[in-house]
This record gives C-alpha cells, sequence and structure tokens, in this order.
C-alpha cells in the first residue's frame, strides 16, 4: 500500500511538473482559501487578545461611574446620550468618595486634563499626542495599571500637589531613551514634573495610544488645566468580587442623592461593571469570529469547486493516458488513487502556502496594534481541516471519473 502512494505521489508530482502553470494556479487558489480562512480567525484572535486584554486586567471587582453607561452599546454612543446627562462635576465625585464607605471599597478620581500634548526633556521634544491625565493614588490599581520603574503617587504626593508624574512606556522609546527615566526632570506647557514611575505598556485600542499617557496628581492637574465643563470619572475597586452587586447598589444610592435626584426619577449617570464589560466585548468578539468562520468556509467553498472544475479538465485531457494505463493492467482503484493523490499533494502545497499567509497576516495586525499575537491554534487545526476537506471534495469525483472510463473509449480519444 505504501509502495503505491509512494509512486502515485511520484506520478502526481510528474503531472504537476508537466502543467506547472495550472499547478501554480491550483496552488494559489487553494491558498486563498486557507489564507482566508486563517488570517480572518488569526485577525480575530488578535483583536480579541488586544481588547479583551486590555480590560481583563481590570478585574471582575471594579466599577465605574460617568456621565453615562456604554457597556451596552460599544461603538454606537450618540450625541443624544451626551446632551441627556449632565457631567460628574469635581464636587459630585469629591462627595462621594468621602460618603461611600463599602467595606473593602478603594475609590478613585480620574479626568483627562489635556490632549494633544507636547512633552520636553532637555533638548527633545516627544510628538504632540500626549494624553494628560490627573489622577490619585488609587488610580492605577483600580485601573489595572502598574509601574515596571519607580512607584506609584502615594496620599503625600496627591494632598500636597507635588510635581510628580508617571508616564507611559512609549517614553522610554522616545525622549527619555537610553537614560533612567526615574528622577528625571520633564516639562509640560512649561510646567516641570519629576519621574516618579514608568507604567507597563498597554499597546494601542482602536488607534487610542494609551502608552503615551501621562499622569499627575490630580489637584494639581484641577489648577493647571481649568477648562470649563469637565468630566470627572469613579473608578471603584472592591476587596471581595463576590460583593460587587451590593457594591454596586450601595453606590447608586449614594450617587442619587449626591445628585439631588428625585426617587422615582431615572439615573442621570452610568456604572459600567467590569464583569458585565467584559461580557460584552467577549460576545462581541464571538461574533467576529462566527463571521470570520462563515467568510472562510465561503472562500474554501469556492475553492473546493475551482479546485474540481481543474482537475476534471485535467482527467479530459489524459483521458487516452488513463485508457493506456488501463490497457496495461492497471485496475480502478490504482487510477482514482493516482488523481486522488495529485489533489491531495496541490492541497498540501496550496495549504501550507495559506498558512503561512495567514498567520503572517495576523502578526502583522499584532505588530500594528503593538499588541501580544497569540498562536491561533484553531485557526491553523481549520487550515489542516480544510486541506482534507477540499481534497475529499475537489478530488473524490474527478478520481471516481477517471476510474470508471472504459479503456477502449479512452484509447480512441483525441
Amino acid at each position: 500500500m505504501f509502495n503505491l502512494f509512494r509512486e502515485n505521489t511520484k506520478i502526481a508530482l510528474g503531472s504537476i511538473r508537466a502543467q506547472m502553470l495550472r499547478t501554480i494556479l491550483t496552488i494559489f487558489i487553494i491558498g486563498l482559501g486557507v489564507w482566508a480562512l486563517v488570517g480572518v480567525l488569526a485577525a480575530v484572535a488578535v483583536l480579541e487578545s488586544s481588547i479583551m486584554g486590555n480590560f481583563a486586567v481590570m478585574g471582575t471587582n471594579t466599577f465605574t461611574i460617568t456621565r453615562y453607561d456604554t457597556s451596552g452599546q460599544i461603538g454606537r454612543q450618540n450625541d443624544a446620550d451626551v446632551r441627556e446627562n449632565p457631567i460628574v462635576t469635581y464636587p459630585q465625585a469629591r462627595a462621594f468618595q468621602e460618603k461611600y464607605n463599602f467595606p473593602g471599597a478603594k475609590t478613585s478620581l480620574s479626568f483627562t486634563a489635556a490632549s494633544g500634548v507636547e512633552v520636553k526633556f532637555g533638548e527633545k521634544e516627544s510628538d504632540p499626542e500626549v494624553t494628560v491625565l490627573g489622577a490619585d493614588e488609587n488610580f492605577l490599581p483600580n485601573s489595572g495599571l502598574e509601574t515596571t520603574q519607580g512607584r506609584n503617587f502615594t496620599n503625600f504626593d496627591i494632598s500636597n500637589n507635588n510635581y510628580v508624574c508617571l508616564v507611559g512606556a512609549d517614553f522610554e522609546k522616545g525622549i527619555l531613551k537610553d537614560v533612567n527615566p526615574i528622577g528625571q526632570t520633564i516639562a509640560i506647557r512649561g510646567a516641570k514634573f519629576k519621574v516618579i514611575g514608568v507604567l507597563k505598556g498597554r499597546g494601542s485600542t482602536f488607534g487610542n495610544r494609551q502608552d503615551l499617557n501621562l499622569i499627575i496628581p490630580v489637584q494639581l492637574a484641577r489648577s493647571l488645566y481649568s477648562a470649563p465643563n469637565i468630566d470627572y470619572t469613579v473608578k471603584v475597586s472592591i476587596a471581595n468580587p463576590d460583593f460587587l452587586d451590593g457594591a454596586v447598589g450601595e453606590a447608586i444610592l449614594s450617587m442619587r442623592r449626591i445628585r439631588k435626584l428625585a426617587p422615582v426619577a431615572k439615573e442621570n449617570f452610568g456604572i459600567e461593571r467590569s464583569d458585565e464589560l467584559l461580557e460584552t466585548l467577549k460576545s462581541e468578539t464571538d461574533t467576529l469570529a462566527a463571521a470570520a468562520w462563515v467568510i472562510g468556509i465561503i472562500t474554501v467553498f469556492g475553492s473546493s469547486i475551482a479546485l474540481m472544475n481543474i482537475m476534471l479538465v485535467s482527467v479530459t485531457e489524459r483521458t487516452r493516458e488513463i485508457g493506456v494505463r488501463k490497457s496495461l493492467g492497471a485496475k480502478k482503484g490504482t487510477i482514482a488513487m493516482q488523481f486522488f493523490t495529485e489533489t491531495l499533494v496541490i492541497c498540501i502545497f496550496g495549504g501550507i502556502i495559506g498558512l503561512i499567509l495567514g498567520l503572517l497576516t495576523g502578526f502583522g495586525l499584532s505588530a500594528i496594534m503593538n499588541a501580544s499575537f497569540p498562536m491561533p491554534w484553531v485557526a491553523t487545526f481549520a487550515a489542516l481541516g480544510t486541506i482534507v476537506i477540499v481534497t475529499i471534495v475537489s478530488g473524490l469525483y474527478p478520481a471516481v471519473k477517471a476510474a470508471a472510463l472504459d479503456p477502449v473509449e479512452a484509447l480512441r480519444y483525441e
């Protein structure tokens, strides 16, 4: 049996070399189908890893109080939502922080002080894309952030308005390259800050370069950036995730009292729970994965039809050869296995090329997004399964048709 397969493989390779142009086109068709399947699945894996990773670091024991709730409408926020709810002012955020005393809860205040800022270090200048955040000492742990060098803010830094800052990971690649960033002095619109910590890299999400963020004490940010209608964000972490429901309920009651809402009035603020947000994101990525499978299956189906037609043409062109082989004693099984093996060899070549291109697509996307590249094992096994399916679908009928040819009629074929 092995000798027969080896002989059929030699014949298949000889036929492939004899019809090089047709073979290249066929391999390209199969490779395109596998590329579409593996490439889209690999891209979805990168997106899921990037998006889910950025939110999963917060854990399932946090929630955020904002002007409106976007957890159920990711990517679908509109102007009506913004106009409906008043902003969360500093007095309101501060009052919540003082009055909310749920056991084991830590509350942080933050706001976006400025965006598109240029930062200077000596003679060096950063890209004018830096976002300055005002935050307190609880902002990092409540947001799932951590430092790779230096330290976080302390209560002393916040209460005394110390001119200190935390910088994103991209600063080490930019103006703070080749120097120890801790203890260096940088200038932000004329104000000088001492770097006390470098944040761990988080990559980019939908074009938002999070590693270019710069964080300064919240009170100091309020005095330096006094823009009107500043909207504050309150983040709360709970020591025990089992008490999250109770913590959220008490937070809603506290915020309603602070916003002076009537008992029957609807909340004019949003509560975004990290666990619900993760579930929403998981649902979105699952939809993308399902769409990827549909696209891949359609492409593979089209590739199978194209390959079958090409193999049927090959059978027609080699009818006389089949007749000669049958007249010399070749059995139907031998003829069928010859054409089936030829289809298998073409599919293997096409599958390997498509798999490599698909993985390169996912790797390229991860490099563009500055995110990790998880090995898409599902996509890899899908490619192997695709090769088997395409071989069976595309090679079985032409092989059976070739084996069923009458040797006398085949010898008469011109």
